[in-house]
């Protein structure tokens, strides 16, 4: 296994999250301290710039959707498709939104009807902060980041296929660069990469297994300690490790099949036996709200009124899915070999985005319906119990709620699960030489079955002893040379975008 390593690429990361885990042990008030300190520079400092980076990608991936780029064939005239359409969504859409759409869709709506911008003038509870709170949670899980991710994953998919360039997000700067961002330069553009998204998926993770004990515990008794979170980043991790290393065809798509039906179900089920009527009606009202909204609300950084939201809302989302990108690019890019550019984002952008806003319209229009007919019940909640409470509470309050509760627990497991075995095998396939667009996709397969053991110690370590707010730091400082990388691969899709003819002789 270690032949084949790219050193470049494996030891930094390695290297820089050993001495984490280490330095937490040493020092933890000093860590927390030195971490923190970084993550509120970064948002102070670089707010403009995620939002403006965002808002960018958004715009230009609309633009290549409708140029004549959108009907360049990935992997050329004569190539065939991976994957079915519907197995190629049903992997996108569940590798993508991983455990934070089922929570986060809950809590978050709550933190922004009791909590809107100081700067808004919006009344705490009011209807008007009701609104806004569709319209923030619309823009942070639909259109935007999925942009952020669809721009340099097609990048990627046309340099990997089209111009047969190696497996390495170097290859997606290169027709602007030249080849002095491959090699071992390449490697170390990688490795920046790869830091950003273990750092992430450790975090994730360590949300997850705080998540599943606790529901677990609804029905047992038991509480959150070392030894039960062991227990279950330690079944996720097997899962997940074993998803991957079984390959694409086998584990990832039938788990993201799995998944993605699971995920159909509890919408539909929230839809029927909660407040069906208010979800139609305020999901329409919300859409509605988003796009009145979007513009300001896309370039808020609160600069002039001293307004902290966008630090602890818009820009941290935006620097967790920058931190996340490169290497999610990779696994999606692959994934899209036969289709055109123009279908490429309808799978990666359009479907998902218009899935998202489906779902946001009914949790979080639930849980808001909830809180505001209730005298803020799930913000008592939520300040009481924490976010990874919240969704159980909302489905105690509906029918069945013993069977559904022990469903959201295996669909909790199975989309962390999904999401993780995408990006250890794209991790596997990045530390790893001769992967190529011919290739085995078990390429790596050491290597994936190593990381993955890295990111469940990691996470671990750090949610049973330090907490998941300094993980998350750790991710967080990946986004701005994560964003970087992507913004420098937008580059080269301007360039295509100018001259079409540059791919078609791929």
């Amino acid at each position: 296994m270690f032949e084949k390593i790219r050193p470049l690429v494996f030891w930094p990361s390695f290297l820089i999250l050993m001495a984490a885990v280490v330095m937490s042990f040493i020092d933890l008030d000093g860590f927390l301290w030195v971490t923190k300190s970084l993550n509120t520079t970064l948002l102070d400092r670089f707010s403009w710039f995620f939002s403006l980076g965002s808002f960018y990608l958004l715009m230009l991936i609309i633009v290549v959707y409708f140029s004549p780029l959108g009907k360049v064939r990935i992997g050329g005239k004569e190539a065939t498709p991976l994957l079915s359409k519907t197995r190629w969504f049903s992997i996108t859409l569940c590798t993508t939104l991983a455990v934070g759409v089922l929570f986060w869709t809950t809590a978050e709506p709550i933190y922004h009807l009791n909590s809107p911008p100081m700067s808004w003038g919006l009344e705490p509870g009011s209807v008007e902060a009701a609104k806004f709170s569709m319209s923030a949670m619309i823009l942070h899980w639909s259109f935007t980041p999925y942009a952020i991710y669809a721009v340099p994953s097609l990048v990627f998919s046309l340099a990997f296929y089209n111009m047969r360039l190696p497996f390495s997000i170097g290859s997606s700067l290169q027709p602007v660069f030249g080849n002095r961002v491959l090699g071992n330069n390449g490697q170390i553009i990688d490795t920046v990469a790869l830091y950003a998204l273990v750092a992430g998926m450790a975090s994730s993770l360590g949300t997850g297994a705080i998540t599943l004990v606790g529901g677990v515990g609804e029905f047992m008794g038991i509480t959150t300690t070392p030894l039960t979170l062991a227990v279950a980043v330690g079944l996720i991790v097997t899962t997940f490790v074993a998803s991957a290393a079984s390959g694409l065809h086998k584990g990832i798509a039938k788990l993201s099949a799995m998944n993605a039906y699971l995920l159909l179900f509890l919408g539909l089920f929230v839809f029927v036996f909660g407040p069906t009527i208010y979800i139609l009606s305020f999901g329409t009202q919300g859409i509605g709200s988003y796009l009145g909204d979007f513009f300001e609300l896309s370039l808020f950084t609160g600069a002039v009124s001293g307004d902290d939201w966008p630090q602890k809302w818009s820009v941290f989302n935006w620097a967790i899915w920058f931190a996340w990108a490169p290497i999610a690019a990779l696994f999606l890019g692959k994934i899209g070999r036969g289709y055109t550019v123009r279908e490429y984002i309808q799978i990666n952008l359009v479907y998902p985005a218009l899935f998202a806003i489906v779902w946001i319209s009914i949790f979080s229009g639930t849980a808001i319906h909830i809180d505001m007919t209730e005298a803020g019940i799930l913000n008592s909640t939520l300040n009481s119990l924490g976010p990874e409470k919240l969704l159980y509470y909302v489905f105690n309050r509906l029918p069945l709620s013993e069977l559904m509760t022990a469903v959201l627990i295996f669909v909790a497991f199975i989309s962390y699960v999904t999401a993780a075995d995408s990006n250890t095998d794209a991790i596997g396939n990045l530390c790893t030489t001769g992967f190529n667009a011919d290739s085995e996709e078990k390429a790596g397969l050491g290597v994936k079955v190593l990381w993955g053991s890295i990111i469940g110690i990691v996470s671990w370590t750090m949610v049973s002893f330090v907490g998941i707010d300094g993980i998350k730091m750790l991710s967080n400082l990946g986004g701005l040379p994560a964003a970087i990388i992507i913004l420098a691969t937008s580059l080269t899709l301007c360039k295509w975008l100018r001259n079409p003819d540059l791919l078609k002789r791929g």
